[in-house]
């Protein structure tokens, strides 16, 4: 079983490498200490979406390319060939309003 935390923490450490960051410089500017860094990076801990926010701005990244990423790892593990990501709301998550007055 694919779990999304540990494609998160992929994702991380991968970013982190490529800029050549330690995990201490980046658990430093990011506020969290260094083992639990290295814990989420492991797909150990889950991180939250404010410790995953910390993290993404000390590797200067959005965590929006973080998510895609990750999305597209999961994807291709699953077998998925094509993401395809709607620029438009479904119709079916779209609510008449008009009609509930």
């Amino acid at each position: 079983m694919v779990l999304v935390r540990q494609e998160i923490g992929d994702v991380l450490r991968d970013v982190r490498l490529q800029k050549g960051h330690t995990l201490r410089q980046v658990a430093g500017k990011a506020s969290v200490a260094l083992g639990y860094l290295s814990e989420v990076e492991r797909g150990q801990k889950e991180a939250s979406s404010e410790i995953l926010a910390a993290i993404a701005d000390a590797l200067e990244v959005p965590v929006s390319g973080i998510l895609i990423e990750a999305g597209s790892r999961l994807a291709s593990l699953e077998g998925m060939t094509v993401v395809k990501v709607p620029d438009t709301v479904p119709d079916e998550f779209v609510v008449d309003f008009a009609s509930l007055r």
